[in-house]
């Protein structure tokens, strides 16, 4: 893994930067009003990643209360991963690791969520690849989600059985915890 570049929470200064990444690699594009209104609504659930001070990748969520995914009948606080993106030159570093492996610490320790859910294309095989790797499942198929028609799939992750490590993204609470400095042995190719 290249271990050149830096994961920290987005700033309002990286708008410009996250936009041009999502208007460049994703057919979904959101306007800078968007981005900001998550990033006020949800400040620690929004990361960048950056190489020699330039912002190269932006993954960000959203905190949700409804219907449980993973428990049927139930409510439950959710973490919405709305989008991950980063630049085509920048990948298979690892940087779509870190940044999932940051939402998902954030989002169960900063915004105690006890499940995390996704949507994500099913030509999107890298994605679906990482994804599982934190242990992800898919749940459901929603036909034609996307603009263009193509469907997606509905990944969820439960938080309150799953204890977060960096080298296969979720063990059971049995495991040994996590240390931080751990981050940079993460060994995934795919994003």
């Amino acid at each position: 893994m290249d271990k050149n570049f830096k994961v920290r929470l987005f700033k309002e200064d990286d708008l410009d930067e996250v936009t041009h990444i999502n208007w460049t690699c994703l057919p979904e594009n959101y306007v800078k009003s968007f981005f900001r209104d998550i990033h006020y609504r949800f400040p620690k659930a929004f990361f960048v990643a950056s190489v020699d001070n330039k912002v190269v990748g932006y993954i960000m969520c959203r905190v949700e209360k409804g219907f449980s995914v993973i428990k049927r009948l139930s409510i439950a606080k959710k973490g919405h991963i709305i989008s991950i993106a980063v630049l085509p030159e920048y990948r298979s570093r690892g940087i779509g690791q870190v940044l999932v492996f940051k939402i998902l610490e954030s989002m169960s320790s900063e915004y105690n969520v006890s499940e995390c859910y996704l949507e994500v294309r099913p030509s999107n095989r890298a994605a679906i690849n990482l994804y599982k790797k934190f242990t992800f499942k898919m749940v459901r198929e929603i036909s034609g989600y996307y603009r263009d028609g193509e469907s997606a799939y509905v990944m969820t992750l439960d938080l309150s059985k799953n204890k977060l490590t960096p080298n296969i993204g979720v063990q059971h609470f049995n495991s040994r915890p996590f240390r931080k400095r751990e981050i940079q042995s993460t060994g995934n190719r795919d994003f």
